[in-house]
């Protein structure tokens, strides 16, 4: 029995880590392979229930059955025999827009349709890929992710800051961990604003029964989350959307579209929040007629991010960039604008 054992823990040595989750304080006895559902994306039940019977999951250390029921503060292990895809990355001569570098950092915009770094079903053509194409011996983060300070969506554009050195990495994550480094991203929301200018607070964290989502956790749910802050102002009323700005204080997964569903307001055509349906308006055949059109100029979530500042991690000096907004989301606006005219003439 104890050779078995033996075999086993040795077996399990020698397989590489896919994903690694602790259940929080207030969870709720489930199976564990039900657990697992909510947590890795693309993968179906039966799937998980197949790693599970090869041995390929360990809870505190130990491999389970199916039928494990997951408690809190259990720490929860995905291992598999070859390393996870994005841990094999492959540089890529793919170009990026760079907007600044020196020898400490550099600063680049984003296009929509670019995977930031490596996951389930983005294997290649990523930000990272081309970052290390194009700029050798990146430090890593915390996740192993080569020159990565912070992210955007895939489908989000914009401005990332990249760090060339270890000290560059340390000081420049430090900041957006401190929350002094500055982001403004510009966004387009359904609806209208009753005030011009406000702010959002509410823990972010996963969607209880959509895996794909995040969502806004309050009262005594509030630990399942983490703490979120958004300020928004309007800088232009269109009608039935709005033009808006928003600041960041935290970062988290999907911050701003999951703040602006939660008072109402999801990003235009943000497909993963329901946005991607008329929210507002009327049911007129030909507004519905504009409304796609406008999808179709813009098919993605209305988002950008457009500043960017932070203090330098060698000089000191505090730096500060803007990309303009990208003519999807410009040729968007002026739609709307046409029509909020039209509508104000009728």
């Amino acid at each position: 029995m104890n050779n078995e054992l033996e075999n086993e823990n040795h077996y399990v040595q020698q397989k590489h880590e896919h994903h690694h989750f602790v259940a929080g304080s207030g969870q709720d006895p489930l199976r564990i392979d039900k657990y697992l559902m909510n947590f890795i994306e693309n993968a179906t039940r039966s799937k998980i229930q197949q790693g599970i019977k090869e041995g390929a999951v360990t809870v505190n250390g130990d491999v389970v059955k199916s039928n494990y029921k997951v408690k809190p503060h259990d720490d929860i292990r995905v291992l598999f025999d070859h390393p996870p895809h994005e841990s094999l990355l492959v540089a890529e001569d793919i170009p990026l827009n760079v907007v600044y570098e020196d020898d400490h950092l550099v600063v680049v915009n984003k296009p929509a349709g670019m995977v930031v770094h490596p996951g389930h079903g983005n294997y290649s053509g990523t930000l990272i890929n081309a970052l290390i194409h194009h700029f050798d011996n990146l430090p890593n983060n915390t996740s192993n992710r080569p020159g990565l300070v912070h992210r955007i969506d895939k489908d989000t554009s914009g401005l990332l800051v990249v760090a060339k050195t270890e000290e560059a990495m340390a000081h420049l994550s430090a900041q957006f961990a401190a929350k002094t480094s500055e982001r403004e991203y510009i966004a387009i929301v359904w609806g209208n604003f009753t005030e011009p200018k406000g702010t959002v607070e509410g823990n972010i964290g996963r969607h209880p029964k959509n895996r794909l989502q995040n969502t806004v956790w309050l009262g005594e749910d509030a630990y399942k989350g983490k703490v979120a802050v958004t300020h928004y102002e309007v800088t232009e009323d269109l009608g039935y959307v709005s033009v808006i700005s928003c600041r960041l204080e935290t970062g988290r997964t999907h911050q701003i579209r999951v703040h602006m569903k939660f008072i109402g307001h999801t990003l235009f055509n943000d497909e993963r929040y329901g946005g991607d349906k008329i929210l507002k308006g009327t049911n007129f055949t030909k507004y519905k007629q504009f409304v796609d059109n406008c999808f179709k100029v813009l098919p993605r979530q209305a988002l950008h991010a457009r500043t960017l500042g932070f203090e330098h991690p060698h000089t000191k000096e505090w730096m500060s960039f803007t990309s303009e907004v990208p003519s999807d989301m410009v040729e968007c606006i002026e739609k709307w604008r046409v029509y909020a005219t039209n509508s104000k003439d009728m």
